[in-house]
């Protein structure tokens, strides 16, 4: 059986990473970073948005910048079925 990871890179998600600087709540002279990294669906990140949305509402540092690098791990022209069998004894 396939990992979960593995089906959702084969239904179109690549790894998404975000580099996100913040205020520190006590200093909001400083930023902070926090890398967040998931598989997401590119252009819209539905998975990132949902994560910076729960940031705004619960966190108290509030969001400097968003940095997104986004790949997909998988292809289509590197995905093919293959029907055959070769046995080598």
């Amino acid at each position: 059986m396939a990992s979960a990871d593995f089906r959702r890179q084969l239904q179109g998600y690549g790894l998404t990473t975000a580099d996100i600087l913040y205020h520190m709540p006590d200093h909001p002279g400083l930023l902070q970073r926090f890398v967040w990294q998931r598989y997401d669906l590119h252009p819209h990140y539905p998975e990132l948005r949902r994560f910076l949305d729960f940031w705004r509402r619960s966190l108290d540092g509030p969001l400097h910048s968003v940095r997104v690098a986004h790949a997909r791990l998988i292809k289509p022209a590197e995905w093919r079925n293959v029907n055959d069998e070769f046995l080598l004894n």
